[in-house]
């Protein structure tokens, strides 16, 4: 496993889920993380933890979905540090419905954040990582990036999208810029992800469940395989499901 010491990622959605698990377990390693997202008190909490652990953080609250904000992150972070070598795309929002009830603003909201806001990070780490010969991007996709299920087109299709757009960048960028691109699929993890749910079936749906979900720290290990990979290696993707989940 290549040493993540002094490595500089960052991280957006890190207030809270697989976000503050995968910066935890990456500042142990020796990274120093860059935390990202809109609750800047979540963040600085959770600075002060690494920080007590030894660890070392750096705060930039971010709306992924304004790209000058993002812009902004990502030069904060090469102004601090002078480099940035991982970025974690993890931000992301889930508020499943079923088609018919037309819930406009809610997959305009999908959108803006699972694809726009992906799309921010990357244009942003992209002239950095190939000015300085390296670096890795780890887009979080999800298993809903492979399966169509009701009452998740729209999400579905915005997972499609980033697992798509991460081969997309593999092919281009890894031979010829040495950027490794990773798409990290998970199942059903225990996060705050379900909150923005509003369709009462939806909800009604999940009731009754008798399935052990992912801790957000199964996906957090993950994302370490994949980053602290040798150089030869590209891990693409990742698929992690529940050992119960059947789509």
């Amino acid at each position: 496993m290549a040493d993540l010491t002094d490595q500089v990622i960052i991280i957006t959605g890190a207030s809270s889920g697989i976000g503050e698990a995968t910066a935890q377990l990456l500042a142990e390693e020796g990274a120093r993380v860059v935390l990202a997202a809109r609750r800047e008190e979540r963040l600085n909490e959770l600075r002060d933890e690494i920080e007590a652990d030894g660890g070392t953080a750096l705060v930039v609250p971010t709306d992924v979905t304004d790209r000058e904000a993002v812009g902004h992150l990502v030069d904060t972070a090469h102004d601090t540090y002078g480099q940035v070598d991982v970025l974690v795309n993890n931000a992301g929002i889930m508020p499943l419905s079923m088609m018919a009830k037309t819930h406009e603003e809610e997959w305009e909201q999908m959108v803006d954040v699972n694809i726009k806001g992906v799309l921010h990070g990357i244009g942003a780490v992209l002239p950095i990582m190939k000015e300085q010969g390296h670096g890795h991007v780890v887009n979080i996709s999800s298993v809903a990036g492979r399966r169509v299920f009701p009452g998740g087109a729209v999400y579905c299709g915005t997972k499609f999208f980033v697992t798509a757009l991460s081969e997309g960048m593999r092919n281009e960028l890894s031979k010829q810029h040495n950027i490794r691109v990773t798409s990290i699929e998970p199942g059903a993890v225990a996060t705050e992800l379900t909150h923005t749910i509003t369709d009462e079936d939806i909800l009604e749906s999940f009731e009754g469940m008798e399935m052990e979900p992912l801790a957000s720290i199964d996906i957090a290990e993950s994302i370490l395989y994949a980053i602290s990979a040798p150089n030869r290696v590209n891990v693409e993707e990742v698929l992690v499901m529940p050992r119960e989940q059947a789509m």
